[in-house]
């Protein structure tokens, strides 16, 4: 399944994961947005989430952008 999701990395409301109204997960993390932590800790919290491993969870598309496309395969 395609997971569409906005990232709010350094957050100290974090790790926690809300859905907004369209559907989109918001993530905090507490990971700075500094060469790709806040991504892999994006990985987890969504792995965590739908209860699958951490390698089940793949980035697809906004590796700079807070607005990321995740695949999570069951």
């Amino acid at each position: 399944m395609i997971v569409a999701a906005q990232i709010k990395p350094n957050s100290r409301k974090g790790p926690l994961v809300e859905t907004l109204d369209d559907g989109t997960l918001l993530l905090y993390v507490r990971a700075p947005a500094v060469e790709g932590k806040a991504n892999r800790a994006a990985a987890e919290l969504l792995a965590r989430h739908f209860g699958v491993s951490k390698s089940s969870v793949t980035l697809i598309s906004g590796a700079t952008s807070r607005h990321k496309r995740f695949e999570v395969q069951d």
